[in-house]
């Protein structure tokens, strides 16, 4: 049996930027692909652009450029993106490649030779943005169907590819094969609107413009891009050329990722090509939905596609993958809006794995001098169901991506995420650094040994944040093949360092990203701000009275939000032997992670208070700056022993 994975995007349309939906396709193609490649298969990920057709001869003109330099443009642009978001493609193929006009070419030549293409006139409509053929009945309102922009009638001689002949074929490679086309609903859908009411043979040539592959019988004729485009999947593996080596190794493809627009061209036209020419259909068309936006398709032809490179940009490209992978169109269409987008990155990549990772490097950097303790003490009713779950995690992914189901795999690993933060709310390793050291380092090797786990799944789904944390844990990346609970993994340095993600204010955000506000985008958005407003003095004490403020330094180890508050945070402080519960109002400014493992300045013989049913034993000293609404902890410049006193 091979062990050989090829899968594929639709390459791109080359006369615009491309924008979230096009990224999903990729984003969700490149995961599938660098997650075999862990499993040890020998991959091959195509993608690339579609540079041919009346759209793009047009498109160059209204630039004022020459075609060919028009193109080179797009297809830079698509690479930035690619390279934005770590897209490992093995080959991006274009299709004004002469290798792929060669093999259009000749297979052109094998269908007409074989009967299968024949001259006749066409008249019909034609949208020029979609570059498709639409039947008067297929019209919504009189526009296209699909983009909403009128038609233009076509009118020419033209040569046509006999799909009526291939009916029965078709007709049942749709009914019958279960996994040729998912999902099940876009599998009816192809069946009754262009199936079942019977295939018309296809105009495949035009003749009034000339940026196209030459019919090799007819050179005034170019070939109809949906021909051209399609050709791709094979000649990029050398089909038809003297070296098929590729070919023969990849072909069938196993997985041929596609957005529902297109469906109907790679489940019709595409595998009566196939059948005609004798080749093997392709094992599966996986037809995603779409992202929508405020209720209306994502696309370039609308002009309503946002630009990845703009959010990449600003929050990185594994937090524009997250949000892909954990709530795109995999199947069924799915709304897209900043604040669902901001709101995901402090959840779940902020609040969920960075906070688990600041709060165990923080303790074991505290506890047992950054070094990953051996464990010791066994809790089984506490140890048992969060070994469990590590042992067992990749397992329920490997059965997800059988299936190319990203979306659970990434639901299975952060569910470890999640779990783990209920570990340490469960052990409360804070109260053990007082009582039982050894069970301590059991805790927290754990916790090590869980995002270890963590670490070696992100490598296919958020290659960045994999590299980073494996950074913080002191670990190389782990063996794929062996991802689960070790007794004796320990003795590693790592490094809290800076956090994984950083929390972002989401009206600020929303209101940056839907062009409310103005401002350069930037990793890390800081707010502008003009002279300080300065506080009115307080009534003068002597130092007698400041005698009676005891100031001292305090290391934060842990920190959660206040249950039913949005304002206040409950941080547990080490100040020297001892330690406190002190909560904060400081939670509309700071997150857990910004403050876990910081050294604070606290006021240590303040009257304890209750808040929120939480006793509080001191006071966090901040700074705050009332023109920007910011505020800051006070802290040392440098290491300074919990417990030391402030003069």
């Amino acid at each position: 049996m091979k062990n050989t994975y090829f899968i594929t995007t639709p390459i791109y349309y080359a006369s615009g930027n491309l924008h979230m939906g096009h990224c999903y396709t990729t984003v969700f193609a490149d995961a599938c692909a660098r997650y075999n490649r862990l499993l040890g298969k020998d991959v091959f990920f195509l993608t690339g652009s579609d540079e041919h057709g009346l759209k793009i001869q047009r498109a160059a003109e209204n630039n004022g450029m020459k075609v060919e330099d028009f193109v080179q443009n797009r297809v830079d642009h698509f690479k930035d993106v690619w390279k934005a978001l770590d897209i490992s493609y093995d080959k991006f193929i274009r299709t004004s490649d002469p290798e792929h006009v060669a093999c259009v070419q000749k297979i052109l030549q094998q269908l007409y030779d074989q009967g299968d293409i024949y001259k006749d006139y066409y008249k019909g409509l034609y949208c020029v943005p979609c570059e498709t053929y639409f039947t008067e009945s297929q019209l919504v309102d009189g526009k296209c169907p699909d983009c909403g922009r009128p038609v233009e009638e076509a009118s020419e001689e033209g040569y046509f590819f006999k799909l009526s002949k291939y009916q029965k074929f078709i007709d049942k490679l749709i009914k019958d094969d279960n996994n040729f086309l998912v999902p099940e609903s876009r599998k009816n859908e192809i069946y009754k609107n262009f199936v079942k009411p019977g295939v018309s043979d296809l105009c495949i040539s035009r003749s009034t413009f000339s940026w196209g592959v030459p019919l090799p019988f007819d050179k005034k004729h170019v070939a109809y891009v949906w021909i051209d485009a399609l050709v791709n999947y094979i000649s990029a593996l050398g089909y038809g050329s003297n070296d098929d080596s590729l070919f023969r190794k990849y072909w069938p493809s196993d997985v041929q990722v596609v957005g529902r627009d297109i469906a109907r061209f790679h489940t019709i036209i595409w595998p009566i090509l196939l059948k005609a020419l004798n080749i093997p259909m392709p094992k599966q068309i996986h037809s995603h939905g779409f992202l929508t936006q405020k209720g209306d398709k994502i696309s370039k032809s609308k002009g309503n596609g946002f630009d990845p490179i703009t959010l990449s940009n600003r929050y990185g490209g594994d937090t524009v993958r997250y949000w892909l992978l954990k709530d795109g169109p995999i199947f069924n269409d799915v709304p897209y809006s900043s604040e669902l987008f901001v709101k995901t990155i402090n959840s779940d990549l902020c609040n969920d794995l960075g906070n688990l990772t600041s709060r165990t490097t923080a303790m074991i950097a505290q506890n047992f001098t950054n070094v990953v303790p051996e464990p010791k003490t066994v809790v089984p009713s506490q140890d048992d169901e969060f070994i469990a779950m590590m042992n067992g995690v990749k397992a329920k992914c490997d059965d997800a991506m059988k299936d190319q189901r990203v979306d659970k795999a990434i639901e299975y690993i952060f569910d470890l995420v999640r779990y783990a933060n209920k570990y340490i709310d469960m052990t409360t390793p804070w109260s053990l650094a007082k009582t039982d050291k050894d069970r301590l380092a059991t805790v927290l090797y754990n916790l090590h040994q869980c995002l270890s786990i963590v670490a070696t799944l992100l490598q296919a789904f958020l290659p960045q944040t994999a590299d980073k944390l494996c950074a913080k844990l002191g670990i190389s990346k782990s063996d794929f093949s062996n991802v689960k609970y070790s007794r004796d993994d320990y003795g590693m340095v790592v490094d809290k360092g800076e956090p994984l993600f950083v929390r972002y204010d989401v009206q600020k955000e929303v209101a940056l990203l839907d062009g409310e506000i103005k401002e350069a985008v930037a990793p890390a958005p800081k707010p502008t701000k003009e002279k300080v407003k300065e506080k009115e003095p307080k009534q003068m004490i002597t130092i007698d009275d400041f005698d009676k403020i005891d100031l001292r330094v305090g290391k934060v180890l842990a920190s959660e939000p206040v249950e039913n508050s949005d304002k206040l945070l409950k941080n547990t402080v080490q100040i020297g032997n001892e330690t406190r519960t002190i909560v904060s109002g400081i939670a509309k400014y700071l997150k857990p992670c910004d403050i876990i493992g910081k050294n604070v300045i606290v006021v240590c013989n303040l009257k304890p208070i209750k808040l929120r049913g939480v006793e509080s034993c001191g006071m966090i000293i901040c700074a705050v700056d009332e023109t920007c609404d910011k505020l800051t902890l006070v802290t040392t410049a440098d290491d300074i022993p919990s417990g030391s006193g402030v003069n």
